[in-house]
């Protein structure tokens, strides 16, 4: 479907021993571990690549909005049209910065490193596919046709949403992560009213 210039295979390591000269990490038994470790680190580089997708579908189809010329003026000049465009650009913006927030973070071994990897990596692919398919409707029909890149757009950014951890994935990351912060806010029960906190099952919030 997309990036059809990669080429993906599938490893079977069915019997296969590692000399123990080769374990990374140094010991057995934190192959988890290190794997939930590794995601923390790509995810922002994902969201990266759904923040590219997303900027390239975003100029390319501003300058068609420019160019394409519809009832004697360019479509760009139709409200709906404008409003596409002012809302993936403001995308675009919230997802760039999002993506520099989690860099940061892994730069600084921050505790909350999950989370926002996660966050970064939904946000940022989820952004792709909502703005290259709104690309592709400026487009019209020239848009899922060939004669225009547009529609290689939208096809890449579909798999960012996919790989290193489905975004159903990084919600249940994200949802946990905000969970147990609320857990470590002191005196936020007090808000809450005392009939709503004893039918709260602590073992359901735990």
């Amino acid at each position: 479907m997309g990036i059809r210039a990669v080429p993906v295979v599938e490893l079977d390591f069915t019997d296969c021993e590692i000399p123990a000269d080769r374990l990374l990490g140094g010991k057995t038994g934190i192959g988890f571990k290190q794997a939930m470790m590794t995601l923390d680190r790509a995810r922002p580089g994902v969201a990266a690549q759904g923040v590219g997708l997303a900027q390239g579908a975003m100029e390319y189809a501003s300058i068609y909005a420019n160019r394409r010329r519809q009832f004697g003026q360019p479509i760009g000049s139709f409200q709906m049209i404008q409003g596409m465009l002012a809302d993936m650009s403001a995308r675009v913006e919230a997802a760039r910065y999002l993506v520099y927030a989690a860099a940061r973070n892994i730069d600084d071994n921050a505790s909350n490193v999950s989370k926002l990897a996660a966050e970064a990596k939904l946000f940022a692919t989820d952004t792709a596919m909502q703005v290259t398919t709104d690309a592709v409707q400026i487009f019209g029909g020239y848009g899922f046709m060939k004669d225009y890149p547009i529609e290689k757009y939208m096809r890449d950014a579909k798999i960012t949403q996919i790989y290193e951890g489905t975004n159903q994935v990084q919600r249940m990351v994200i949802s946990r992560a905000v969970l147990k912060e609320a857990r470590e806010l002191d005196g936020l029960g007090d808000y809450i009213p005392v009939e709503v906190q004893k039918n709260v099952d602590p073992a359901e919030v735990s």
